[in-house]
């Protein structure tokens, strides 16, 4: 069902995704908890469509206490078992012991730095960076903003932060508008950032 407005290409009709991409995707995010979810979220995505992602993430914040990096940096062998058995999320030994491990990363820079978005954003100078892509098929994969993201994080220890996940990372909580140029969200994002 459609309202009449025009959006970028990606989303289809699937009105949760529609919800996200008008809602979500692309506002400036800059509180350290939020920005450690999705990070962790995107790392789940790898090799996975982000709608997959999307359906389960209530499931995912409820097994994750709310992707609370406190908490998770102390799980240990018995939270990774109830992960492993819970059909909610995506049941990947691999993402799950990475986002405990990310969990501790994120405390040392959060110690260390005293805020996980002012890390972050140091790759676009702490403001969102607009571009004009006529279609969603236009937009690369990575940039060199999100390479040294990718080489920052993993010098810090965190794992499946590869540059293609820092991109869509990135393009998530609007670091850069990748809205087309068409999208009713693209002019709406470019005066939020």
């Amino acid at each position: 069902m459609s309202d009449g407005r025009q959006r970028c290409g990606w989303p289809g009709s699937d009105p949760l995704y529609m919800a996200y991409h008008d809602e979500e995707w692309g506002v400036p995010e800059h509180n350290d908890r939020a920005l450690f979810e999705k990070l962790i979220l995107d790392g789940f995505q790898a090799g996975l469509a982000w709608i997959t992602i999307l359906r389960k993430r209530e499931n995912f914040r409820k097994a994750f206490d709310d992707f609370d990096p406190v908490t998770i940096s102390g799980y240990g062998d018995a939270d990774i078992a109830r992960l492993l058995a819970d059909p909610g999320i995506i049941r990947h030994r691999g993402k799950i012991e990475a986002a405990i491990g990310n969990a501790r990363a994120w405390r040392t820079i959060m110690e260390r730095d005293g805020g996980f978005s002012a890390f972050l954003w140091q790759f676009t100078d702490g403001r969102t960076l607009h571009n004009d892509w006529p279609s969603w098929r236009n937009v690369p994969a990575q940039t060199a903003e999100s390479r040294a993201m990718s080489k920052a994080l993993k010098s810090e220890g965190f794992r499946f932060c590869g540059p293609t996940i820092c991109y869509a990372f990135m393009q998530a909580v609007g670091m850069v508008n990748d809205h087309e140029t068409g999208c009713f969200r693209h002019g709406e994002i470019r005066t939020l950032g």
